[in-house]
């Protein structure tokens, strides 16, 4: 059997978590394989070490190819520690977050390129790509407005206390990277209800279970 790799992706405050949360149990209930959740940056204890300097919110004056660097250790060591052997098991992985996210965060918001932040990444990758990446699309704002209603319950990271802006900018290249690869994205509105945000997800993973 082989291994199903799912990214999740989309700005800050898109419900990537929400979703996951109703997904699992669901495809747990409909698939005969075990499904792996993970996320980046993390997924491993290296990974999850790498994780905390990048989003403490103390560290104001990383410098953007910094983060960038940490960003693709931390994906390296997150890919051979837990992605592939998930996969070479005949696991689904289902991952908040994978190289999509640098290409928008550092290349495009941060400035470095997209084409920059692709190649480094490709490094740390070595060519794995995602079956399917479900994308969240949600204005910044809104998405922003949502990580503040949720406030009380959390601090918020070093990206998401980013300008709106620069999360317009993450936007922008999402798109940009759909309009280049549109068969692996299945973009879903995610100012709609989150059932309904479920239920097309879990609509479009059924689709590429059945392949």
């Amino acid at each position: 059997m082989t291994g199903l790799f799912i990214t999740i992706e989309g700005p800050d405050g898109a419900g990537k978590s929400s979703l996951l949360q109703q997904l699992v149990p669901a495809l747990q209930d409909t698939i005969d394989r075990p499904i792996v959740v993970t996320r980046e940056p993390g997924g491993s204890a290296i990974a999850e070490e790498i994780r905390g300097l990048l989003l403490n919110p103390a560290y104001t004056e990383m410098d953007a190819r910094t983060e960038a660097l940490l960003l693709a250790a931390s994906r390296r060591q997150h890919v051979v520690e837990k992605i592939l052997p998930a996969l070479s098991r005949g696991d689904m992985v289902l991952c908040d977050r994978f190289v999509d996210s640098s290409i928008a965060y550092q290349g495009q918001a941060r400035g470095i390129g997209m084409e920059k932040v692709r190649d480094l990444n490709e490094f740390a990758i070595e060519g794995l790509t995602p079956d399917l990446t479900l994308y969240l699309d949600v204005e910044a704002e809104v998405g922003l407005q949502r990580i503040k209603d949720k406030q009380s319950n959390r601090q918020q990271d070093r990206l998401e206390l980013e300008a709106v802006t620069f999360h317009e900018e993450v936007r922008k290249a999402y798109h940009l990277m759909i309009e280049k690869d549109p068969d692996r994205f299945v973009v879903i509105d995610a100012s709609d209800d989150q059932q309904v945000v479920f239920e097309k997800a879990f609509q479009a993973l059924q689709s590429v279970l059945k392949k």
